[in-house]
């Protein structure tokens, strides 16, 4: 009987820490967002050229928001904070490598030949930038990586995953019957399959 009294305290000590520690990782958060504002205010109010840099900047590249995004929850946590909380509770159910029959080469990709039914898995890391139909890739999922490399899945059904969704590597995404295409491109360009294809 003491022994479930005992246990009872500590499970209640490590709730007490857990929502603690919760609050000073929301806290340090918050202030580091503050500061970065306020850095940023100063730097754009210091010099009226500053803001010019600022606009060039932002306007003539492109910012890798999946890269941004793999940084920022490396170093601080999840962007949602009680998003943590939800996946300690939640177990993998797929978590596949890309396979199929054979490749060969179509527009500006590959065409890869694989299996009805076949569960398409994501090969990096990323953000779901489109979701669509594209003209000769029919319906057509586009996932910036965390490489800055924009991967085209096309002639896929069923998809699993919703516009800006940060998906990760090995994940289900959609399904494929016979066959499907892949693209990869970067900085405007089409880039050798035969790269990321091992």
């Amino acid at each position: 009987m003491k022994y479930k009294q005992v246990e009872k305290f500590l499970n209640k000590n490590k709730k007490k820490k857990k929502g603690k520690s919760f609050f000073y990782k929301f806290m340090i958060r918050a202030c580091i967002c503050i500061l970065i504002v306020l850095v940023g205010l100063v730097f754009l109010k210091y010099d009226k050229n500053n803001k010019q840099i600022i606009y060039r900047y932002l306007y003539e590249n492109n910012i890798n928001f999946a890269t941004l995004n793999k940084w920022y929850t490396e170093h601080f946590g999840d962007i949602v904070p009680f998003q943590n909380m939800v996946k300690d509770n939640t177990e993998l159910v797929f978590n596949e490598n890309l396979s199929y029959k054979d490749a060969s080469v179509y527009k500006n990709g590959v065409k890869l030949n694989v299996e009805d039914n076949y569960l398409v898995p994501i090969i990096e890391s990323g953000i779901v930038v489109f979701i669509g139909n594209k003209d000769d890739f029919g319906k057509t999922v586009i996932i910036e990586q965390t490489d800055g490399v924009d991967v085209w899945y096309g002639n896929v059904t069923n998809i699993n995953v919703s516009l800006y969704d940060y998906v990760s590597k090995g994940e289900f995404l959609a399904e494929a019957n016979g066959s499907f295409y892949m693209a990869f491109q970067k900085d405007g360009k089409y880039i050798k399959y035969q790269d990321y294809l091992k």
